[in-house]
Order: structure tokens, then sequence, then C-alpha cells
């Protein structure tokens, strides 16, 4: 006991400010490398990341102690590290990450909104450490070279990104009511692609490739020894990979459209937007969406995909269409509208009724998770139109509901249903998106976190902005990536005086002692 206490305080006491520093600072030196094209400095910047001892220790801390599903456990049912078992790990990567042998995946199934599954591969927890090593070093060459309009699975960019962009392109002043939009969805896209054109696609010294082609080829125990094409899902850098193949799907429109002014051709554009794998194309009276489909369709099949077509149609921007779980439609006088979609707004309903007649918590508890749930809700959809959508019934069947358990009277059930439906301010179509050609790993710490923290709010907020955006405990900038979370000085969760409150990095927050050693330990 006394030797893991010993080996607590030792992984406590890495200097991890310090690490992040030297990790960092070559990211941005192989995105400005990428940029510039310099491809020989670029493979030797990410050979120079992926044998440092600090990217090392800093993907075994993102993976056990950091990342929202570090308790998933792999083949070998690991679902979390000691202090001891982290440094042994970090041993092993430093000797043999070159020739790093990948273990099969667990199979787990999560459920679609369509009522099918969709089969996620886990891996061990060392072999998310070792993919996070290698995402380190791939993601800002990738970076460099990304579009500007395509956002998901990217960092500092979002959903809110994509609807904000849609607002440009159909609101009244771009005339959008005489748009069309065609709607894409790419069958099984992390499961088809295939490893052959992948391969070429990524960019890394042969010893990394060779690991990434290790990893991708990974059969999941049980069903196959092998992959024969996709990356799995639940991988570290499954997500970053899939962005490097369908890297250049939003430019498939460019040089599709022909004007003609002042008897001369030029070449305009039709815009695309990509999150992740699904895509919308805005097109004009006069495109033609069955060109945009060959072209789109050839793009696919070099990289082993395909449409779903059962997804894929066009309409017209007047009758209004389905993304990301809002609705975008232009009124026919023009103006541009954006709210939940119909199945998120049955989704949060429904989701609201099975949290309350969970009966395995206390009505307190149901209340509190309500409250989460619904406040969630709320921020994703804050800068649609919520006029009507204020979740009226559900907040009257919950108050029902609580009196029915005879735990409240009327008034003492008016004050917890605040508790139950929190208020969120909105503001349709008021995001501030991001820059196009800006990225994490440009170096411009003052944008970015000002931009990080523009997604906090009340008390939060007010002390991001007293503390200069950085963190009191290891005085760094809050960028991407970066959790911030308020920190109790006296460890009195029921002290909220001003002269009591900090905000802390995640990291930074584990770690503070008046939470105890118990706290660390349990974070892993």
């Amino acid at each position: 006991m006394t030797t893991e206490l010993n080996l607590v305080d030792k992984w406590k006491s890495i200097p991890w400010r310090k690490l992040r520093k030297i990790v960092f600072r070559l990211q941005v030196r192989i995105f400005k490398a990428q940029k510039n094209g310099n491809v020989r400095l670029v493979r030797k910047l990410q050979k120079l990341l992926l044998s440092s001892k600090a990217a090392k220790l800093l993907a075994i801390r993102q993976v056990t102690q950091l990342n929202i599903g570090r308790k998933t456990a792999g083949v070998d049912g690991k679902k979390a590290l000691e202090a001891s078992q982290r440094l042994a790990l970090f041993e092993v990567l430093v000797k043999n990450w070159k020739q790093w042998k990948h273990q099969p995946l667990k199979r787990v199934y999560i459920p679609k909104a369509d009522g099918t599954k969709r089969g996620l591969g886990i891996p061990t927890i060392s072999d998310r450490a070792y993919q996070c090593l290698i995402k380190y070093a791939l993601e800002p060459s990738a970076e460099a070279m990304f579009n500007a309009h395509s956002y998901g699975f990217r960092p500092s960019r979002s959903c809110h990104d994509v609807q904000r962009q849609l607002f440009n392109n159909l609101n009244s002043s771009s005339n959008g009511i005489g748009k069309r939009i065609l709607e894409l969805d790419i069958e099984k896209c992390f499961d088809k692609i295939d490893h052959k054109f992948l391969m070429q696609s990524v960019q890394l010294p042969k010893a990394a490739k060779q690991g990434v082609f290790r990893a991708i080829k990974a059969g999941v125990r049980g069903e196959f020894p092998s992959s024969e094409s996709g990356t799995p899902q639940g991988g570290v850098f499954s997500p970053l990979l899939a962005n490097i193949v369908l890297h250049g799907l939003e430019n498939v429109g460019h040089e599709l459209r022909l004007k003609v002014r002042n008897g001369g051709r030029y070449v305009d554009t039709i815009n695309g937007f990509r999150y992740a794998d699904d895509v919308v194309f805005v097109l004009k009276p006069e495109d033609d969406p069955e060109l945009l489909r060959k072209h789109i369709d050839s793009f696919l099949a070099t990289r082993g995909l395909k449409v779903k077509e059962v997804k894929t149609k066009v309409v017209h921007s007047t009758d209004g269409f389905d993304f990301l779980g809002w609705n975008f439609c232009v009124k026919p006088n023009g103006k541009f509208i954006s709210t939940p979609s119909q199945k998120a707004t049955s989704g949060i309903k429904a989701k609201v009724k099975e949290v309350m007649k969970d009966s395995r918590f206390t009505l307190e508890q149901r209340i509190d998770k309500c409250g989460s749930v619904v406040r969630g809700w709320r921020n994703y959809h804050k800068f649609c139109d919520m006029s009507k959508h204020d979740l009226w019934t559900s907040r009257y069947w919950t108050w029902k509901f609580i009196r029915k358990q005879g735990r409240y009277n009327r008034y003492q059930t008016n004050k917890v249903i605040k508790i139950a439906f929190p208020s969120v301010s909105w503001s349709a179509c008021n995001f501030v998106k991001v820059r196009g050609d800006k990225s994490p790993y440009d170096g411009d710490f003052v944008y970015w976190s000002k931009r990080e923290n523009a997604n906090y709010d009340g008390t939060t907020a007010r002390l991001l902005k007293k503390q200069n955006h950085k963190c009191t405990h290891c005085n760094l900038s809050f960028i991407s990536g970066d959790i911030a979370e308020l920190h109790h000085i006296d460890g009195n969760h029921l002290n909220w005086k001003p002269l009591n409150l900090e905000v802390l990095h995640r990291e930074c927050h584990q770690h503070q002692t008046i939470h105890g050693q118990m706290r660390v330990r349990t974070a892993g």
C-alpha cells in the first residue's frame, strides 16, 4: 500500500506543465512546416515527437485519466490503471513503440436512432495510449491540409460552425429562397474505408505508419482475425483517419458551376459543408445535382465508399431539411430559420420520462439528472429559434409526476421543477463561426483561448476573464481540447464566495491536495 502511495505521488509530481509545452511546441512546428510544404522537416519533427518521453506520458494520462470513455475495457478486461501500471506502460511505450503489436478489438454495440445497432471496436488501454501518441504526431500535419468547411472530429470546431455556415448561405441576403440542398450520407463510412487508399493518405514516419497499418488490420475477437477494410470505431485516432480519407469531399462541387459574364466564361463553386461523414451541398438554381452526384460517387469509389441512397436527396430550401439534429428552412418571405428537428424534440421528451421513471435512483437524484439532460439539450440548441420549443408539455408531465410521489406540496414542486428544467438563454443564428484559416496548432493563443472560453457562461466565464483565460494551477492558457472545471479552494462545495473559486484544467483539478488521495486514484 505504501509503495502504491509513493507511486501515486511520483505520478502527480511529473512536471505536466513542462511536458505540455514541449509537445505543443513540436506540434506547432509540424503544422507550420506542413503549411510551408517542407515534407522533410515534417517527418523529422514527427520522429522527434514520437520519440519524446513527454508525448508518451501525456498520451497515457489522456486515455487513463481525461478521456470520457477511459473506463471502457478492451479484450484484456482492464477498465482502469493504477499509478504503478501507468508508469509500467510508459516504460513499455518508450522501449517498444516502433514494434507495437496491436491486440484484437472488443466488440460493443450501441443503439442508433433508426433502431439498429452500431458496432464499436474497443482497443485495450495500452493500445489506446499508443494510438493517442500517433495522433499527437499526425493531427498537426493533417490540420494544415484540411479544408475550411470540414468541421466534424476536428479540434476547436463544432456543429454550430456548420449551423452558422448554412445561415450565411441561405439567409435573405444570399437569396436562400432560390437555392436547393443536396443531402448526403455515406454508407458505413468507418467500416468500408479502403485500407490501401488510407495508407497512401497517412503521412507519417515509416515505423509509425506500420503501427497504423497493424492497428487498422487488428480483427475483432470472436468475429474475424484480421480486418480487410475500414478503421475501428472506438479507436482514439479513428475519427482523424476518417477525416483524412474524406478530405476534399466538401470541395467536389468546385469548378462544376460555369457562368457567363460579359461574354466570357468563369468558374464559380458549389458550397459543400461536411461534418464527419455527413455532408450537405448548397445548390443555386442553375446547378445540376445529377452532375454533382456523379463526381461525388467517383470521389467516394476510389476510397471504397458509396452514398447511402435512402438518406440522399435534393430538397428545396423552402421545404426544409434536417441536419445534425436541426431543421433548416427558408420561409416564403425569404427569412432563414433554424429549429430543433422533430426527432431531436421527440428524443428529449422520451429521455425526460425515462430519467424520471428510473426507480434505481432517489427522486432528488432523478430531478438533478433530468436537469443535466435538459440543460445539455438546450445548450446544444441555443443558437436556434427556441420560441416554440420550451418543452412545456414535458415540464407539466414532470410536475404532475413529482406531485404524485407525495414528497412535495405544490409550492415545493414549483421550486424543484426549476431544477429539473433549468433555463438557458438562446439567440438564433448568433454563433461566431471559427475562421476558416485558423487551427489550434497555429500558435495564436489569444484567439483560441478566448474562443474556447466562450463555451462557458455564468461563474466560470467570469472567473476565466478574471484569470486572463489561464489555469491558476499551471498558468497555461485554456486551448483546444482542454476542459475547464470550477475548483472550491477550501473543498467546501457549498461555499460559492468568489474568493473561494478558481477555474482549473481538469487534470490540474484532479491533483488538488484538498480532494485527497482517493480522488486521484479513482480518476484513473
